[in-house]
């Protein structure tokens, strides 16, 4: 906590490492916000401070002093009074329920369908004649957060105001200085939600001068202001835009809803309008009247009829601290979507050990050839269509853009058919090689595509062209419009040549896709650390910590930048690790990708197991390098011997074996078949993936994981273009910062290396997930005894070690893991 708090105070970069059972998420809270009510009180003291001047007599200044203590007091206390009513209003009530319906209730039936289009001109994209490259492109919401982009644009049509009146910047809450805190999924920050409704926090500097206490004195205590944000799949109450599958498919289900061409009847009523901001500021206030999850803000919109997903924007300058994905704060264009703004704030970013990786995914993208070839069509038959009718500069950029996808079709056949393998690497040049592509401004056009939102006017005129019976190409089964896939795609020509990199593909039924691959996530967090005021990377694994520095803060000075890592709270005799080099009759264990299938390789491999698994109680989990190793040594293991029960049978003698497969759909049933066996007493072997679905957010606690085996190491394959790709970028940066060829090549191992350890770090991070539990994690390859790999270990991992880690005999091994269980049963 001290190192947090120290962290903020200092507005430091902090990469925090607390292993899960030791308090991380309380620690971050409690710190966090702690600081955050100590400079509230900072803050309130400035601004009530009134200097006089030296001749003024002291009574003036501490009445002037009083009155604008007053004057703040009471301009705060408005939205705390409003608060605690609906606080004790639904502790009366437990629940803000349907038989208490919010005024002005919105009729919540949707009928009728999504499009009525009369008017084949609706299609046209206004008039746009724009080639100011230097002009800000309009705000992509209003400030105010409440009020939607297209209910901005049909307001400005109408003439209504969309900008804040001087009466509703006078009424509005104050932007408080607040804590950002993000998480990978929607069941992490629902964990967190629970962990911040324990926190008894102490009141604000306003409250304790209304209340005439003092946050030490126990007498008033003030909730946290909490606000959680999350997609239109999580918040959405429009059944009939709900129900529309996946998020992109609710995300264009919304927008359609709102079109300008959708008669009245037929928009979505629950959305927020400048006749509902009272309701708007209602739902806001029952919001932050107390702490809630993505749950109960659903069914809160669901009660009062306005949509949660628009009018949560209504509650952000408010919030003390707002809970969100990954996706919400790290993706520039949701943050402005969001009227976001991190200037000064707090941003603390759990489960961070991927995040370069996530990162890098969100501003990576894969666009297939079908796709491309779809698009081609649906714009050919919307030029050929509207050719004439197309005024100003919609002709000259609607032409650009069929070109530019022409270009790419052609270089994609043209590659394909020269070769024939799974990856390869495509220069921007030879995607935009084709005729008059080169005299294409590429900025201007992706500004024309984001403005003009043509994508949504070719999508729509294919569904009329295509319910009138009029020949056009399939859409798909998507209803994402192809053309926003395929722009999304197009603005990547655009990145720096050095950032990332393209990539011909080939999937497993010999499908062809184009993949651009961000090499470099730096520049795009790098907005997020200059703009805050505090970040903070925290996790359970995220050792090993050099990558952030050299790959993430390479641009932050040293002095700025502060690692902390601190060891577990378990007992040292509750944790045995081992590195295993050999096996029981001296065979070394070597998986490398060379050696690993040989036959007395896996032999050894079976032995091993055999031996762990009628020591170890309860739950065995074994991770292996890939699906296909995993395979291949089940395989092994279940061929019959003429003269010898093979290994698979007398490990199921032992206990029950369960395999993890590549369906996510089954995880849940394998993992509820696994516990089952545990709990009646027959115990179970997990047979799992490092970085599958069971190496991250699974909880084997206790019994479901008395022992954790790593079976090699999961290096990524250096022969892939992509990873070719990444080294030699990583190689390169280093020489151009000064470094030699060689120190660039050890930059690049060193990368290589930590990419393995950090996955095998979360594998094995699955044991021990509390104070009493205990557990056996044993690293099963010769490479595990080295310095080299051993010392990217979590310091808490590391203390479970022999002191010089030197490789012991297999049979030592053994016996110190019974000496390990004996007394512990």
């Amino acid at each position: 906590m001290n190192a947090v708090y120290d962290c903020i105070s200092d507005g430091k970069v902090g990469v925090f490492e607390s292993p899960t059972g030791t308090g991380k998420s309380l620690s971050l809270i409690c710190s966090t916000l702690t600081w955050l009510r100590e400079e509230q009180r900072r803050a309130f003291a400035l601004e009530v401070d009134v200097q006089g001047d030296e001749d003024e007599p002291v009574w003036i200044v501490e009445q002037a002093r009083r009155q604008r203590t007053e004057k703040l007091v009471q301009q705060r206390l408005e939205l705390e009074s409003r608060l605690t009513a609906i606080q004790e209003k639904e502790l009366r009530q437990k629940d803000y329920g349907p038989g208490n319906p919010a005024k002005k209730r919105v009729k919540a039936s949707q009928e009728g369908g999504l499009l009525e289009y009369g008017n084949e001109d609706l299609f046209l994209p206004e008039d746009y004649n724009s080639d100011d490259e230097t002009e800000e492109p309009a705000a992509p919401v209003d400030r105010r957060g409440a009020i939607s982009v297209a209910t901005t644009e049909l307001m400005q049509r109408l003439g209504e105001p969309t900008r804040l009146t001087k009466e509703d910047a006078d009424t509005e809450p104050p932007d408080e200085l607040k804590v950002f805190f993000c998480s990978r999924t929607h069941s992490q920050l629902s964990q967190f939600v629970s962990e911040l409704r324990k926190v008894q926090l102490p009141s604000a500097p306003w409250v304790e001068l209304e209340t005439g206490t003092s946050s030490m004195g126990g007498q008033r205590q003030q909730a946290v202001k909490h606000l959680p944000l999350s997609s239109r799949k999580n918040l959405c109450i429009n059944t009939r835009v709900a129900t529309a599958g996946s998020t992109t498919a609710i995300n264009e289900r919304c927008l359609e809803l709102q079109k300008s061409s959708i008669s009245h009847e037929k928009k979505c009523t629950f959305l927020p309008k400048r006749e509902n901001q009272a309701l708007v500021n209602d739902f806001r206030d029952h919001t932050l009247a107390k702490i809630r999850d993505i749950e109960d803000l659903g069914a809160l919109g669901k009660r009062m009829g306005i949509c949660p997903y628009y009018s949560t924007r209504a509650s952000i300058r408010p919030s003390e601290i707002v809970t969100l994905p990954y996706q919400l704060l790290l993706l520039k264009s949701a943050r402005e979507a969001l009227g976001i703004s991190l200037k000064g704030h707090i941003v603390v970013i759990d489960e961070a050990h991927n995040l370069m990786d996530a990162i890098s995914s969100m501003h990576s993208i894969t666009v297939s050839q079908s796709q491309l070839h779809r698009c081609q069509s649906q714009l050919r038959i919307y030029l050929q269509k509207f050719r004439n009718k197309l005024r100003g500069k919609n002709r000259v950029y609607v032409t650009q853009i069929v070109r530019l996808i022409d270009s790419v079709i052609q270089c994609v056949a043209k590659m394909a058919s020269a070769n024939h393998s799974k990856e390869s690497l495509v220069g921007v040049s030879d995607l935009m090689s084709g005729k008059g592509v080169d005299q294409i401004n590429l900025y201007k056009l992706v500004r024309y595509l984001n403005d003009s939102k043509l994508a949504r006017k070719v999508d729509g005129y294919s569904e009329f062209a295509a319910e009138n019976g009029r020949e056009v190409s399939d859409s798909g089964t998507t209803s994402t419009p192809v053309l926003t896939h395929v722009q999304g795609f197009l603005g990547t020509l655009m990145n720096p040549a050095a950032e990332g990199r393209f990539f011909l593909e080939r999937d497993e039924s010999n499908a062809v896709g184009l993949r651009y691959l961000l090499l470099d996530p730096t520049f795009h967090f790098k907005e997020v650390v200059e703009e805050a005021r505090t970040v903070i990377l925290a996790g359970g694994t995220m050792s090993p910590m050099d990558d952030y520095a050299k790959h993430l803060f390479a641009y932050v000075p040293a002095e700025r930048l502060k690692t902390w890592s601190c060891g577990h709270i378990i007992p040292k005799e509750n944790l045995f690790v081992r590195g295993v080099s050999r096996s029981s009759n001296g065979t070394e264990l070597d998986f490398s990708f060379t050696k690993r299938e040989s036959l007395p390789t896996v032999e050894a491999l079976g032995r091993c197991i055999l031996e762990m698994a009628a020591i170890i109680p309860d739950g065995l989990v074994l991770f292996f390098p890939s699906y296909a190793y995993l395979d291949h040594v089940a395989n092994r293991w279940q061929e019959a011997h003429s003269n010898s029960v093979n290994v698979w049978t007398r490990l199921e003698r032992l206990k029950p074996i369960f395999r993890e497969s590549k369906s996510s759909s089954s995880v849940e049933d394998t993992l509820q078949q696994y516990a089952k066996m545990i709990d009646e007493g027959r115990g179970g072997i997990i047979l799992s993936v490092v970085g599958g679905k069971l190496s991250e957010g699974i909880n084997f606690s206790d019994r479901l994981g008395r022992g954790v085996a790593v079976v090699g190491l999961p290096f990524p394959n250096i022969q892939s273009a992509q990873w070719k790709a990444k080294l030699e970028y990583i190689e390169r940066s280093a020489v151009d910062g000064g470094g030699t060829s060689a120190e660039g090549k050890a930059a690049g191992r060193e990368f290589y290396e930590n990419a393995c350890m950090r996955a095998v770090n979360q594998s094995i991070g699955r044991a021990i997930r509390h104070q009493s539990d205990f557990a056996s994690i044993l690293l099963l390859d010769r490479r595990y005894s080295t310095p080299r790999i051993s010392d990217k270990l979590p310091g808490w991992i590391k203390q479970g070690l022999p002191p010089s880690n030197a490789a012991s005999a297999f049979p030592d091994i053994v016996q110190q893991l019974h000496s390990f269980f004996q007394p512990k049963l």
